[in-house]
């Protein structure tokens, strides 16, 4: 009569049971290991995002303060040999002295927007190329820390597009007195390209570069139109 001994101490059973705890340990392994990838992911997203914030601050930040240095030494390398009101406007009477047009001198204003519009994407170019200085604190995706720690170099590119226009003001002086005001108005599209992505803005300078008090009436005509996108004439 066979043996009815413990069936599991069998050499069958006993590799059915070490296989499938084998198995079930390969799984928690598995499951253990895909969470921590999960949660390292995560983690590095979110650092990313921080990151990426705080690094776009930082670099709109330093590129605004050189794009104003940047255009600003523009203007007064364009205008260093000094521009008089009368360069850029003319003011014509009749013979009753009555104002009977304003014409701008289209010459000089194309010369001096070029000139402006060229030498601000030079300076630019120039005072971007050895990038801009981020504290260590940044890179911990803290607001709170940016400002901390030594600073690290990170190399960026700027793309810039200046643009150059001239704008007038009228404002009564008192009687038959109208004082004109003539500003240049430089806007620079600035993209900054980075590790961390890509940041756009926009800054605007407007420059007052010559103004004079006219004498005598000035009809609604010039006080109401775009001086600068062409001339206005009376009828005589």
């Amino acid at each position: 009569m066979p043996s009815c001994g413990n069936d599991a101490d069998s050499p069958l059973i006993q590799y059915r049971v070490r296989k499938y705890r084998s198995h079930r340990n390969k799984v928690k392994r598995r499951v253990i290991l895909g969470a921590i990838f999960g949660a390292v992911i995560l983690f590095i997203v979110l650092v990313h995002i921080n990151l990426t914030g705080v690094l776009k601050s930082i670099a709109e930040a330093n590129m605004r303060s050189i794009t104003t240095v940047a255009v600003n030494d523009a203007i007064y390398y364009t205008l260093s040999d000094g521009i008089r009101y009368e360069d850029l406007v003319t003011v014509d009477r009749g013979e009753d002295g009555v104002i009977r047009s304003i014409t701008s001198n289209a010459f000089q204003i194309n010369r001096i927007a070029r000139d402006t519009a060229y030498m601000s994407q030079q300076n630019l170019q120039e005072m971007s190329a050895g990038g801009i200085e981020v504290p260590l604190g940044a890179f911990t995706g803290i607001e709170a820390w940016a400002g901390f720690g030594p600073k690290i170099n990170i190399q960026i590119i700027p793309i810039s597009n200046v643009s150059c226009s001239f704008s007038s003001k009228f404002e009564a002086e008192g009687i038959n007195q109208t004082k004109h005001s003539i500003y240049l108005d430089v806007v620079a599209d600035i993209s900054i390209v980075m590790p961390s992505g890509t940041s756009n803005f926009a800054s605007l300078t407007e420059i007052l570069i010559a103004e004079s008090v006219i004498v005598g009436a000035v009809p609604d005509t010039f006080l109401q139109g775009n001086l600068f996108g062409g001339a206005y004439e009376l009828a005589p």
